[in-house]
């Protein structure tokens, strides 16, 4: 009689009895680090310890129970290995997925190819899969089902060539990535940017509408993509003022606002040149093509109200109906009581004053200048801004009544710049009539001196104020 440990089934048990629980231990402990380290890995561990392991060990036990009753092929051994086919399958592919796309890094090939082509290649390798297994366990003949495959697929696909065309135009697409959905191309002279792309089209929104352009139709053209210019784009435009107009101030005014623009992108400085006759081009650079639009409407508006402040005929117009003496005098006779003027004062006064309008959004005066003149506020609302570090912080609000550019008399650089943040209206005062009018009064250089103090003290509390939120910040975290 032969000993029990020589029997055939004894060493399997055995290997199963002792060697599942010490794998899945070690699994267990395989599976633990990774989930800690945040590596995805750990569920496919997790996978290989829950079913493939078990599922192994299941499968020993019943080849051994089902030999000693049955030498054949029993059917549940059949339906256990195809079981353990099919978990194999989905260990081999989580596997190779999360080795080779999941944790690909920014830049690389892997990272790049669309998840369409790993989508096909996934069901290409199941199908192969499970025609293996049942080739192994079920000794099914899967030759002829392939072949079958093969036939119909290239009958299909000249049968759907028109059609299939831009599908696999749009995977080349997709694959080489000249675009990303929020780009702005230029395609066949339409310019628009990408909300959408999929197997068939790509969606552009040109602004007055979604263009749905072909696949095929991008990948046999050529197009530009404007937001891959090196972090900036080009803008230019085109204007014209009178050819009385003296074109170096021209020139220096059309710099001047562009360089204002807060789309301007920094560092960068606008470029302005005659173009013959009365005709200029303007050229600055802003952050990419979505801002095109908006430096554009905002550069013309602004050039606008400088043009009429400079005197210089924008488009050949050289008309301006603010400007009359009219209203003139009624804005002297408004600030003649700040002033301390009388009848006769405001009469003298009025040649030496004039009126200026601003667009929303205009730097009135610039910290760190020493104003050449008091601009009293006839009409909108101002904001004081201190220059700080990399930023502007908001001190304190002009409005109607109230005037900048108050150390004209002394003589001392502003502390704070004046953004218009709506149409403003000032009466200019120059400095020099003031000096004027403070050698017989006063009690203005007192007004003023008090304004001055105010202001710093504004100024002051911004900072402050900024600071302390800074460090709050810094030791909350």
């Amino acid at each position: 009689m032969t000993a029990f440990w020589q029997q055939p089934w004894f060493w399997p048990a055995i290997s199963v009895i002792v060697g599942l629980p010490l794998l899945l231990l070690v699994l267990t402990e395989l599976q633990s680090n990774l989930e800690r380290r945040g590596n995805s890995l750990h569920k496919v561990i997790g996978l290989l310890r829950n079913a493939v392991v078990p599922i192994i060990a299941i499968l020993i036990l019943s080849v051994q129970v089902t030999d000693a009753v049955d030498p054949g092929k029993p059917v549940v051994n059949q339906i256990i290995g195809t079981v353990l086919g099919f978990l194999v399958i989905v260990f081999v592919l989580n596997g190779l997925n999360i080795l080779l796309f999941t944790n690909a890094r920014k830049g690389t090939w892997r990272e790049k190819i669309p998840s369409i082509f790993v989508d096909i290649a996934r069901i290409v390798l199941i199908a192969l899969g499970l025609a293996l297994v049942f080739k192994i366990v079920w000794g099914a003949d899967v030759g002829g089902i392939f072949t079958a495959l093969g036939v119909g697929s290239l009958v299909i696909g000249l049968a759907l060539q028109s059609a299939v065309g831009p599908v696999i135009a749009g995977l080349f697409l997709l694959f080489e990535q000249p675009f990303r959905l929020g780009d702005w191309l230029d395609a066949g002279g339409v310019r628009g940017q990408v909300v959408e792309v999929n197997w068939r089209s790509v969606h552009i929104d040109t602004g007055a509408g979604i263009l749905i352009m072909p696949n095929s139709s991008l990948a046999g053209a050529s197009f530009t993509n404007l937001s891959r210019t090196g972090g900036t784009f080009p803008v230019s435009t085109d204007v014209t003022f009178t050819t009385d107009d003296p074109p170096a101030a021209v020139v220096a005014l059309l710099q001047r606002v562009a360089t204002g623009l807060p789309q301007r992108y920094p560092g960068t400085q606008p470029v302005a040149v005659p173009t013959g006759g009365s005709g200029y081009t303007v050229s600055f650079e802003v952050r990419g093509p979505s801002q095109e639009g908006d430096a554009l409407a905002q550069f013309r508006m602004w050039l606008w109200y400088a043009a009429r402040r400079a005197g210089l005929g924008l488009d050949g117009d050289t008309t301006d109906d603010f400007v009359t003496d009219e209203r003139r005098d009624q804005a002297l006779a408004m600030i003649a009581p700040t002033l301390y003027l009388t009848g006769d004062d405001t009469t003298a006064m009025a040649p030496l004053v004039r009126l200026e309008r601003y667009a929303a959004g205009e730097t009135i005066v610039t910290a760190g200048t020493v104003p050449d003149a008091v601009r009293f506020v006839l009409a909108g609302s101002v904001d004081l801004r201190v220059p700080f570090e990399d930023t502007q912080l908001p001190a304190t609000r002009v409005e109607a009544g109230d005037y900048l550019g108050q150390t004209a008399l002394t003589r001392e650089a502003l502390l704070t710049s004046a953004v218009a943040l709506t149409e403003v209206a000032v009466l200019v005062v120059p400095a020099t009539a003031l000096d004027q009018i403070v050698r017989g009064t006063p009690a203005l250089a007192r007004d003023m001196g008090e304004v001055i103090d105010r202001r710093r003290q504004e100024v002051s509390a911004a900072v402050s104020a900024h600071v302390e939120s800074q460090q709050k910040t810094v030791s909350a975290a």
